[in-house]
């Protein structure tokens, strides 16, 4: 079970798991629809980036169809942040699960605990792309990935 002291969003929705699941890989369709690289297998390396403020290269390290994706993130630059690289070494987890007909999707982002320097702005940023983004991806096929009005507006809140 993941440790509550890391940054966690939880949200569930009417969907089978499998959707979900789906959806998280599709990581175009809810974080950055310029992402470099693929997501969807063990092994894959990809790269997010918000020029001049976030840029973040990702190994996928597990997949189980259907229940959990994992990611450990390789390298980092926050430009908002002291620490730059403070995501660098960090595991991201989706937890997915079937709750009284329903799915509970448990994002983890291990490495980013109340201490961390991005903990604030990197709660409202996941809480905007797990949250709202890939939530609408999942419930009506089109999620809110990096690029739209709303990253303009988490990247202002960030200081950038």
């Amino acid at each position: 079970m993941p440790d509550e002291k890391h940054l966690t969003v939880t949200i569930t929705v009417d969907a089978p798991p499998r959707t979900v699941y789906e959806a998280v890989l599709d990581v175009r369709g809810w974080w950055s629809a310029a992402l470099v690289g693929e997501s969807r297998a063990v092994g894959d390396v990809f790269e997010f980036e918000v020029p001049g403020v976030h840029w973040s290269r990702h190994r996928v390290t597990e997949i189980v169809p259907g229940e959990r994706v994992a990611w450990r993130t390789l390298d980092a630059r926050m430009t908002f942040l002291d620490d730059e690289a403070e995501w660098a070494g960090t595991d991201i987890e989706f937890a997915i699960s079937e709750r009284a007909g329903r799915t509970e999707l448990r994002f983890t982002h291990h490495g980013v605990t109340p201490g961390s320097e991005c903990f604030d702005a990197c709660s409202d940023g996941w809480g905007f792309y797990i949250g709202t983004s890939l939530r609408e991806l999942v419930t009506s096929g089109t999620g809110r990935p990096n690029g739209l009005p709303a990253e303009a507006a988490l990247a202002e809140e960030a200081g950038r």
